[in-house]
């Protein structure tokens, strides 16, 4: 073989391996960049979903004690971010909300009382479970771990 087409070759070759290699290398980086945004824009979702759960929960439980008739929309509305946590979130956070829920409507059913009342008896419910005037905590906690979660190892799509 000449040596001339010997050199041309390789440096061909080279040219060929450099422009697949930087090729592979920006792909590879677009690719990460994406899964990044896409990962924040999720997290963003689901700030937005859980701010909004639990401003329309707060609301509708101080609601439940003063009233024994609830606002049927707030209601629907509270289960609509429900179900969009469904499709959103872990099972645990989902889980959690259905417990907010149930105690908002328990307390919708119960008789009215004030802070006065519900410190008083010692924030038990008939079954003598502690409800206490913060039922977001748990659904708080599971969401901040979800999160904690999800920047150390996030999940495959």
């Amino acid at each position: 073989m000449d040596p001339v087409y010997f050199s041309a070759f390789a440096a061909l070759a080279g040219s060929a391996i450099g422009g697949l290699t930087t090729l592979a290398a920006s792909w590879l980086t677009q690719r990460a960049q994406f899964r990044a945004q896409r990962l924040a824009h999720d997290i963003d979702r689901r700030e937005d979903l859980y701010k909004d759960f639990i401003e329309e929960a707060s609301k509708s439980y101080t609601d439940a004690f003063e009233h024994d008739m609830a606002d049927v929309s707030k209601l629907v509305r509270l289960y609509a971010l429900v179900s969009r946590m469904r499709v959103l979130s872990s099972q645990e956070v989902v889980d959690q909300a259905d417990k907010v829920m149930r105690a908002i409507v328990e307390t919708y059913l119960a008789p009215n009382k004030s802070i006065r009342d519900v410190v008083a008896r010692g924030l038990k419910d008939t079954r003598g479970l502690k409800q206490g005037l913060d039922p977001l905590r748990d659904f708080s906690n599971v969401c901040r771990e979800e999160f904690r979660m999800q920047e150390v190892a996030p999940r495959p799509r």
